[in-house]
């Protein structure tokens, strides 16, 4: 064996590789690695929206579809909803709508405007903040002496509430993924019309009974319910059970 040779080939492989990486980078703001657990953010979330800049920066995606979030992330698509769901809940992640004139094609795409206002939130309350005189870094080789104990940076634990997962619902009775879009209508139901999640699932198990299982007619069953002051579960089978007696 011709060591030298495989030197070379070593080397040259390793210039390739290096050639290639430098090329396909993704700018990550140093920002949001510091400041994510302030912001509420998991390990997991502060990944899956790196992730999604790399994919906009570096693949000219704007946006991935859960299987491809799944797999750069090894999380299942299931798990990435919530997330994402998440994520839209708390203002740091939108979706646009965009539609071609030419072609007549919607499409979407993931808005990080509302991370990044954050982050500038978060810098500018740094700037802010007075700080204290810092004790200045001894070297190892300076002996022991009076190091000040590490601060972990406000890390906290964010707890992951057990509740009943609408998406994973949604997508057994739909038997598919849902769309993007369909998961920002779940998001929107819950957290901007403040619709109980046992109300949701009453107004899809209606959807379901009356062989029209789609988004439009869900959402018609729950306008419709909120405007007879329809507000609870019970509320909305004795509702239901009212129109049924009457159509007999």
């Amino acid at each position: 064996m011709d060591h030298g040779n495989a030197g070379g080939n070593r080397g040259s492989w390793a210039d390739g590789a290096a050639a290639g990486m430098s090329q396909g980078m993704a700018i990550i703001p140093y920002s949001l690695l510091r400041h994510y657990r302030k912001l509420g953010l998991t390990d997991r979330e502060a990944m899956l929206l790196i992730h999604l800049i790399g994919f906009q920066q570096v693949e000219f995606k704007a946006f991935p579809s859960l299987e491809e979030l799944s797999d750069v992330t090894g999380i299942p698509a299931a798990s990435i909803a919530p997330s994402l769901q998440r994520l839209m809940k708390d203002g740091l992640l939108g979706i646009d709508e965009y539609v071609d004139g030419a072609q007549g094609i919607h499409y979407e795409r993931y808005n990080l405007n509302g991370l990044y206002k954050k982050l500038a939130d978060c810098m500018a309350e740094e700037d802010m903040t007075p700080q204290p005189d810092r004790i200045k870094p001894q070297s190892p080789l300076s002996g022991r002496g009076g190091s000040a104990p590490m601060d972990p940076a406000g890390a906290r634990t964010v707890p992951e509430k057990e509740e009943r997962n609408l998406f994973t619902i949604f997508e057994k009775e739909f038997g598919r993924p849902l769309s993007p879009m369909e998961l920002e209508t779940i998001s929107g139901w819950v957290d901007a019309d403040r619709y109980p999640d046992e109300l949701i699932l009453l107004a899809l198990k209606e959807a379901v009974f009356a062989g029209k299982l789609h988004f439009r007619y869900i959402d018609r069953i729950l306008l419709e319910w909120s405007r007879n002051r329809v507000r609870t579960a019970q509320d909305a089978k004795a509702y239901t059970q009212k129109f049924r007696n009457i159509g007999r």
